[in-house]
């Protein structure tokens, strides 16, 4: 069940994919941390976010 708006959604993508390109830009061990960019990047793909559900959170229309 989606519980993730489109606005929601881009914004997650975007930031996604600027924390996962970290680990291209970025040398040393510090660039692991581009991999937090998959929680926001598989939570937009997926219009679903484990968080939001929990705390009882929509950002789309049902």
């Amino acid at each position: 069940m989606k519980n993730v708006g489109i606005l929601d959604q881009a914004v997650r993508i975007v930031v996604g994919v600027v924390l996962l390109s970290l680990i291209v830009l970025v040398e040393g061990s510090v660039r692991w941390i581009g991999l937090i960019g998959l929680v926001p990047l598989l939570t937009g793909l997926f219009s679903y976010c484990p968080l939001y559900s929990v705390l009882g959170i929509r950002t789309c229309h049902p």
